[in-house]
């Protein structure tokens, strides 16, 4: 009975890391996506404007 305290905080520690944890991949998961179209979105215009001066140029 002396560690009942202990093993019911325990549960409800290991809970709130388990929500937290799922929060910040989440959030980790959003940056990386953001970041990856935001560097899509400057490549596909620095690509389209070198690939037309190709095609100008030939």
């Amino acid at each position: 009975m002396k560690n009942l305290p202990a093993k019911v905080l325990g549960s409800v520690v290991a809970t709130k890391e388990r929500g937290a944890t799922a929060v910040e991949y989440g959030i980790m998961v959003a940056l990386i996506a953001a970041v990856i179209i935001t560097v899509v979105t400057l490549l596909g215009t620095n690509l389209s404007s070198m690939f037309n001066s190709v095609a100008g140029s030939i």
